[in-house]
C-alpha cells in the first residue's frame, strides 16, 4: 500500500443536529425486516461493484487526466482531456488505460501533462505507438511509477486542502441548523446566479443548488469557462463552480455562517465533475447512477462504472452526495410506490458505503408526493418520512417538496410547502428542499424563494423540539404503514438480490421506467480493463480512505450498524 499524502486526516463536516430536542419520534420498526433488508441491499451493491471494478470508461480516463495535472479546452472549445482519450479510444487502446502512454510520453518529451496534452490535441504527438509498443525497461518502468505517484498526490491533495478548508471555515462560522435550507437559481448566466445566491443566503438559505442546464447530463464532455447561456439552469463548469464558491464564501464571511454550495454530478461526464467539485469546494452534489439511467437514459453500464470513481472522489472531498429517489414519485404512484423509494435508497446506501461515503455524506433522498387530498395523506408522509430517518440514522436526508400535485394556485401551493416544511422538521429531515409556491409556474422569482425561506424558518423554529415531544401511537396508522411499507421493500430487494440489479433495472421495478443494460447513451465509452491497465491515482486514493477512515484497513466499507 502506498504512504499517505501530506494533507493530515480531518473530520467530515458533522451533520449531527445543533437544534435542542430536535428529532423524530420514535417509531417501531420490525428490527429482524431491516437487517434483512440492508444484507440484500449489500449483496445487490456488491454485484455492481464486481462488475465496475473491472471496467473503464472514457470519462474515468478523463478524470485521471484532470487529477495527473490536465485542463483546458482547444481553440475550438473540446477539452483537452477529451483530446487525449479519444484520440487513444478510437485506435481501440482504452482497455490499458490512458496513463501508461500519456505518461511514458510525458517522459519521452520532457513534458508536463498540460504541454504534451495540448501537443497531442494539436496532432503532433501520437500516444498510440507508444500505448501498443514493447514494456519498458525496469528503471523507466520505475520512472513512470514515480511519475505516477508524484502527480496523483499533487491531484488528490488539491482536493484535501479543499477539504481542510472547508472544515476550517465550518469550525468558524457554523453552518446553520437542521434542516439546513435548500434554495435553487437557475438562470442560465452565471453571474446573474452569484446576485441571486447572495440574496438567497441574506434571506436564510443555509444551501444554494445552482441548477444544470437541461440538457448536460447528455453531453459527454465539460465545457470551459463560465457562461452565461444555459436552458432551464446554468451549465456546470469549473470556471462556474470557482465563481460561485467565492461568492458563496464572501456573503458566509458577512453573514457569520458557511454557505453550502451543490450541483450536479450525475450524467456521462459524471466522475470529472465529481472532481472538479473536489477542487473547487462544492459542499453537496447530486451523485446517483440510478437516476441517470432511469430519466436520462444513460447506458447503465457506462454511469453505474462511472459511479464508483465519482463516489470515491466525493468521499474524499468531504462532500454530501444526494440521490435521486424523489424522481421515481413523479413519475408512479407515491402510495402504491411508496415501498420502491426505500428498497433504491437502501441500495443506494451500500453502493455508497463500498465507495468509501460515511454516514454524514448520506444525503438519500425522497419526497412528499402524495396527492393531498387523498384521504389521509398527511399520516401516510409522515410514516413515509419517519421511516426512512429511522432506516438512515444520521445521515443528511434529502427531502424533496410537492411538485407533482401543485396547481398552480399560489395559495394551496403554500400550504402544501408549509405541510411539507412540518413533516419534514418533525421527522428530523437533514436538508429540506424549500417547495416555491409558483411551482409548475415558472422558475422562481427572488421574491418567491424569500416567502419560502420565511415560511420554513417560522416552521422549523416553531416546531424544533416537537418531535421529541410526540409519540407515534404503538399499533397505530403510522407505525402500520412504516411496516408495511418497509415489508413491501424487503419483498422487492429480495428479488432484486436473486436477479441483480441491472436486470432489475430492465424490468422497470423503478419508477414504472424500463432499462436496458445495452440501450441508452454512452456505451460505447465503456470496456473491460486489460491485464495492463494502469490508473496511479486508484491505490492513492483508497489509501486515503482508509487512513481517513472512510474505508475499514482491508478496503472494505464502514457500516455504523
Amino acid at each position: 500500500m502506498a504512504s499517505s499524502l501530506s494533507v493530515p486526516p480531518t473530520l467530515v463536516s458533522d451533520f449531527a443536529p445543533t437544534v435542542p430536542g430536535f428529532s423524530c419520534p420514535a417509531l417501531n420498526l420490525d428490527a429482524a425486516s431491516v437487517a434483512r433488508a440492508r444484507t440484500l441491499a449489500r449483496n445487490a451493491a456488491e454485484e455492481v461493484q464486481q462488475f465496475t471494478a473491472s471496467r473503464t470508461t472514457v470519462s474515468v480516463e478523463r478524470t485521471i487526466l484532470r487529477l495527473l495535472g490536465v485542463s483546458g479546452a482547444t481553440a475550438d472549445g473540446q477539452p483537452l482531456v477529451n483530446a487525449v482519450v479519444d484520440h487513444l479510444h478510437s485506435a481501440g487502446l482504452l482497455a490499458s488505460g490512458v496513463a501508461r502512454p500519456f505518461l511514458t510520453a510525458a517522459l519521452q518529451h520532457g513534458m508536463s501533462p498540460q504541454v504534451l496534452a495540448e501537443q497531442v490535441a494539436a496532432e503532433r504527438i501520437d500516444l498510440r505507438p507508444v500505448s501498443e509498443g514493447a514494456a519498458p525497461s525496469p528503471s523507466d518502468q520505475k520512472a513512470l511509477l514515480a511519475l505516477g505517484d508524484q502527480l496523483g498526490r499533487a491531484g488528490l491533495g488539491r482536493i484535501l486542502a479543499q477539504r481542510q478548508t472547508r472544515d476550517s471555515q465550518l469550525q468558524q462560522l457554523g453552518c446553520g441548523t437542521q434542516p439546513l435550507r435548500y434554495v435553487i437559481v437557475a438562470s442560465g448566466n452565471i453571474y446573474e446566479d452569484v446576485v441571486q445566491a447572495r440574496v438567497a443566503a441574506r434571506q436564510g438559505a443555509d444551501v444554494i443548488a445552482v441548477i444544470r442546464s437541461t440538457g448536460q447530463s447528455l453531453l459527454d464532455f465539460v465545457p470551459e469557462g463560465e457562461t452565461t447561456e444555459g436552458y432551464g439552469g446554468t451549465y456546470a463548469t469549473q470556471a462556474n463552480f470557482r465563481l460561485m464558491r467565492k461568492a458563496l464564501d464572501d456573503v458566509g464571511a458577512e453573514l457569520g455562517r458557511y454557505i453550502r454550495l451543490c450541483n450536479y454530478a450525475s450524467g456521462l461526464c459524471m466522475p470529472e465533475i465529481a472532481c472538479l467539485g473536489g477542487f473547487e469546494r462544492l459542499d453537496m452534489m447530486l451523485n446517483d447512477a440510478l437516476y441517470g439511467i432511469l430519466f436520462r437514459d444513460i447506458n447503465m453500464q457506462r454511469t453505474l462504472c462511472d459511479q464508483r470513481l465519482s463516489r470515491r472522489l466525493s468521499a474524499l472531498a468531504g462532500l454530501v452526495i444526494n440521490t435521486g429517489e424523489d424522481n421515481y414519485l413523479t413519475t408512479a404512484d407515491a402510495v402504491e410506490a411508496a415501498h420502491t423509494v426505500v428498497a433504491s435508497t437502501l441500495i443506494n446506501e451500500a453502493l455508497a458505503r463500498s465507495s468509501g461515503l460515511v454516514t454524514n455524506q448520506l444525503g438519500l433522498g425522497h419526497a412528499m408526493e402524495i396527492n393531498p387530498d387523498f384521504p389521509g395523506a398527511l399520516t401516510l408522509e409522515i410514516a413515509q418520512a419517519a421511516l426512512l430517518r429511522h432506516l438512515f440514522p444520521g445521515a443528511p436526508l434529502k427531502y424533496m417538496p410537492p411538485t407533482k400535485h401543485m396547481t398552480g394556485n399560489v395559495l394551496r401551493g403554500h400550504v402544501q410547502d408549509t405541510l411539507f416544511n412540518l413533516v419534514g422538521v418533525l421527522t428530523g429531515q437533514g436538508i429540506q428542499l424549500l417547495g416555491m409556491m409558483t411551482e409548475a409556474m415558472h422558475t422562481p422569482h427572488i421574491h418567491d424563494r424569500y416567502l419560502a425561506l420565511e415560511s420554513a424558518q417560522m416552521v422549523f423554529g416553531g416546531g424544533a423540539a416537537l418531535g421529541s415531544q410526540l409519540q407515534i401511537s404503538a399499533g397505530g396508522a403510522i407505525e402500520a404503514r412504516a411496516n408495511e411499507t418497509l415489508a413491501q421493500a424487503l419483498a422487492l430487494l429480495e428479488d432484486i438480490s436473486a436477479a441483480g440489479l441491472r436486470n432489475a433495472l430492465s424490468r422497470g421495478l423503478f419508477a414504472d421506467i424500463a432499462r436496458s443494460p445495452s440501450g441508452g447513451r454512452g456505451l460505447n465509452g465503456v470496456a473491460e480493463r486489460a491485464a495492463d491497465y494502469w490508473d496511479p491515482c486508484e491505490e492513492l486514493l483508497q489509501s486515503e480512505l482508509v487512513r481517513l477512515g472512510h474505508l475499514n484497513a482491508d478496503g472494505g466499507a464502514q457500516w455504523p450498524y
